[in-house]
């Protein structure tokens, strides 16, 4: 059973700001709480009028039939996990796109992951992140590679080679915009429903990017509502800004024991929504999920 660590978000009046919230692994203020498998998405239909967003097309090989071999990778390289990432990965050209990504990919064994089609290799990428199944979204594909979003790393892209993953349809995709403080569900292009959420607070704003969701877990205390908790690959873009207590930990998408500080900072980087909105994306979602945090669509969903 693996776990993960989020961010947790400000206590009631007179409690100790920054709770942890363990979901995969240790590292986060608590451990041990058991990461729960998501239930398969079931389809809906969208409301007549919803916004459509574009599908994002991932950019095909200039040359199909040339392949950039890849380097021999050394034994020794890290494995990613739940830590942040190594360094030298290349910027995600397109982080603030909010066009949806279609396909996710999961390792079926261990990949080296380079910075670049036929480049230098960095890490390895494996099937699961604390015994946690992983699914990345793809982002670009380039001389028969496969560009994903990075696990435990903001807005950066890891290349992979040709072989050892298998690919999957992902339906789904959550927007969050930070100015008007509103999250939007689509599926399959189309805005399913639109929340009005909480988000970090100033010096731990919400980081912007494109990332996706790793996993779920039950909440740690009775402040969650009672609802299971999704842990993001993104983590805190100033990772020293966060209450001692969270180092390590990962941004994530929960909902809270009031709704009073909805359309404000309050949290320490998370996604905060009403219960009964965490409760549908928990029944909806699937890991892997594209969740892209901008801070403003240029028009507002019609579920808004």
């Amino acid at each position: 059973m693996g776990f993960l660590g989020v961010l947790g978000s400000r206590g009631r009046r007179g409690v100790a700001v920054g709770v942890g919230v363990a979901v995969l692994m240790g590292g986060a203020a608590y451990t041990g709480w058991a990461l729960t498998p998501t239930p398969g998405a079931v389809p809906v239909a969208g409301p007549t009028g919803d916004t459509v967003l574009p599908t994002a097309e991932v950019p095909p090989s200039a040359d199909a039939e040339r392949v950039l071999p890849a380097a021999p990778a050394p034994n020794g390289l890290p494995e990613i996990d739940y830590d942040p990432a190594p360094a030298g990965f290349p910027d995600d050209p397109d982080a603030l796109d909010a066009a949806p990504l279609t396909r996710g990919l999961h390792p079926t064994r261990r990949i080296a992951a380079y910075d670049a089609p036929g480049g230098q290799p960095l890490a390895f990428l494996m099937p699961t992140i604390s015994e946690v199944e992983l699914t990345v979204p793809i982002a670009r594909r380039e001389s028969g590679w496969t560009a994903v979003l990075l696990p435990s790393a903001n807005r950066k892209l890891a290349w992979l080679p040709p072989g050892g993953f298998r690919t999957v349809a992902l339906r789904d995709q959550i927007v969050v915009e930070r100015t008007p403080f509103r999250l939007t569900w689509y599926r399959d292009g189309t805005a399913q429903r639109s929340w009005r959420i909480s988000l970090g607070q100033r010096g731990q704003e919400t980081p912007l990017g494109r990332t996706f969701v790793l996993g779920r877990t039950p909440p740690p205390e009775s402040v969650y509502g009672g609802v299971d908790i999704y842990a993001l690959g993104s983590i805190p873009d100033d990772l020293d800004s966060v209450p001692a207590g969270l180092r390590g930990a990962h941004i994530g998408i929960h909902t809270w024991y009031h709704d009073g500080e909805l359309g404000q900072q309050t949290t320490n980087g998370c996604i905060r929504l009403t219960a009964s909105g965490q409760r549908l994306l928990l029944e909806k979602l699937r890991p892997g999920t594209p969740v892209v945090v901008i801070d403003e669509l240029p028009a507002p969903p019609a579920t808004a």
